[in-house]
């Protein structure tokens, strides 16, 4: 028995395991229908494990609420429709624009075609700049203000796209509003061919899955940087932090940037697989659904966000859709809706047993369990002392 807690304890588990973990998710789509509803599962999880890890950068490092990080989606989304399509279609006399794509694939395409890699650039960019900005006005505020205005400029993103059709750029739109931007160019990688969704779905799972290791690479090293500590500081206790030197404005600007800039290039990735962006896409309910996969896999913790975006994406877009309604419980009391129409409803229902049960969540940062566990079992006559 001490020998399995030697190894488990050992500094190479997690690396070896999380090295099995990516290796068995490299395997599993060759035994996959290739267009199968299971890959298309599997590419939305990998596309909101993104989401969740960089709001838990905002949400679960920093200690800063945040309601408003569909915006950085709509970001990264609408970079894909203006840099991927012909939305700017009159562009250069109508003959477009091509950086860094085949020619051959898109002979004097209309509108601006980028390569996907640096759509990607361009989307965390783009985002990040964004989410600096929106930072600015929450430098002052604490606690449920500081929700208040993130949700504001949530709010704000999703009436812009859905109104974007009436905003001219000299003779362009912002947005087409309701009616979608589409189609959006497939990505063509150096060495690969390009991506053809009729096809096969692997390529995107395999794209979404380089993607979703690199952000994770880019959390942990964060999360053991002087920034990271920064960040905990000024979770922990803002006063305390700023005496100690640590600079307040920067820290947390680079905590809603860095966010953001996540969610732009996974908003980006998501557009370019939907091939088709629409303001319908950027409702409030989505910033609730990512910050619901934080909560439930633990706030500041990396592996809990992996594990929330994962368990929630399933409940979405497999168990709700493809089990309880057909299960067809409704229909037999007599009722009619769906179980889709009430997923929030069973997502904040799920929200409430966690906070009952287990509030530092299913896999929670050592600190953050310490937080809530601290002093249970414990003398009165010991918490008077610390008193």
């Amino acid at each position: 028995m001490s020998d399995v807690l030697g190894i488990v304890r050992s500094r190479w588990f997690s690396p070896a395991l999380a090295a099995a973990a990516i290796l068995a998710l490299i395997l599993v789509p060759l035994g996959i229908d290739p267009l199968s509803n299971t890959m298309d599962f599997m590419i939305y999880a990998v596309a909101y494990v993104i989401f969740a890890l960089g709001l838990n950068i905002v949400v679960g490092f920093a200690g800063l609420l945040d309601l408003g990080y569909v915006a950085f989606y709509a970001i990264g989304a609408y970079s894909a429709g203006w840099f991927a399509s012909d939305h700017f279609a009159a562009i250069n006399g109508g003959k477009g624009v091509h950086i860094g794509v085949d020619t051959a694939q898109l002979p004097e395409a209309a509108g601006i075609h980028v390569n996907f890699l640096i759509l990607i650039v361009v989307a965390a960019i783009v985002a990040s700049i964004a989410g600096a900005i929106i930072g600015l006005p929450t430098l002052r505020l604490r606690g449920d203000y500081i929700a208040i205005v993130t949700l504001a400029f949530g709010e704000i993103a999703f009436t812009i796209a859905n109104n974007g059709s009436d905003i001219k750029i000299g003779d362009y739109t912002l947005t087409e509003g309701q009616t979608a931007i589409s189609p959006i160019d497939q990505p063509k990688l150096p060495g690969f061919d390009p991506f053809n969704t009729a096809l096969s779905l692997r390529g995107y799972f395999y794209l979404g899955l380089a993607m979703a290791v690199i952000v994770l690479l880019v959390n942990l090293a964060l999360r053991e940087s002087r920034l990271g500590r920064a960040w905990v500081a000024i979770r922990e206790d803002e006063v305390a932090a700023v005496s100690m030197g640590v600079p307040l404005v920067r820290t947390k600007l680079l905590s809603y940037a860095i966010g953001a800039a996540l969610g732009g290039s996974a908003g980006a990735y998501l557009g370019s697989y939907t091939n088709s962006i629409n303001a319908n896409q950027f409702k409030f309910s989505f910033s609730i659904f990512v910050l619901a996969m934080v909560i439930l896999g633990g706030l500041g913790s990396i592996w809990g966000s992996v594990i929330g975006a994962v368990i929630l994406t399933y409940i979405d877009r497999k168990f709700i859709p493809g089990t309880l309604d057909n299960i067809d419980i409704q229909g037999k009391l007599g009722l009619d809706f769906s179980f889709n129409d009430l997923s929030f409803g069973i997502f904040g229902f799920l929200l409430v047993i966690m906070m009952v049960l287990r509030p530092q969540g299913l896999f929670p940062e050592r600190r953050r369990k310490l937080e809530l566990t601290e002093g249970l079992g414990t003398d009165e006559s010991v918490y008077e002392a610390r008193a």
